[in-house]
């Protein structure tokens, strides 16, 4: 039932910034909390940065001070705003949520994010 749709993703330059959106198909207010993670070629999904329910963020020590997580719930669309982007910050990025319960979502299709000069 529910879904996620990626997108803001595209080529940057290293420096540059950008902004992703996470649309989900059921409410924010579903989730107890919402992640972003990245996926490089090779390599194995991390997380990235997490926004639960009551507001709190937390992010990896790799983008720290960097990114930053936000959502509109009326909207039903999280957010994550890429400042100051490296080439290692070339990835697939996902959005994904914790249910209250103990159910799990699909991935959905990602947005691809390219740092490159």
């Amino acid at each position: 039932q529910v879904q996620f749709v990626e997108s803001g993703g595209g080529l940057v330059q290293p420096g540059g910034s950008l902004r992703l959106s996470c649309a989900a198909s059921g409410s924010i207010y579903s989730f107890a909390a919402m992640y972003w993670y990245r996926q490089a070629p090779g390599k194995l999904r991390e997380l990235v940065a997490t926004i639960t329910s009551g507001g709190s963020t937390y992010y990896a020590d790799s983008v720290k001070d960097r990114f930053t997580i936000s959502r509109d719930s009326a909207k039903n669309t999280m957010y994550l705003q890429l400042n100051s982007l490296k080439p290692e910050d070339t990835a697939v990025y996902y959005c994904n949520a914790r249910s209250f319960g103990t159910g799990t979502y699909p991935w959905g299709q990602g947005t691809q994010v390219t740092v490159s000069s």
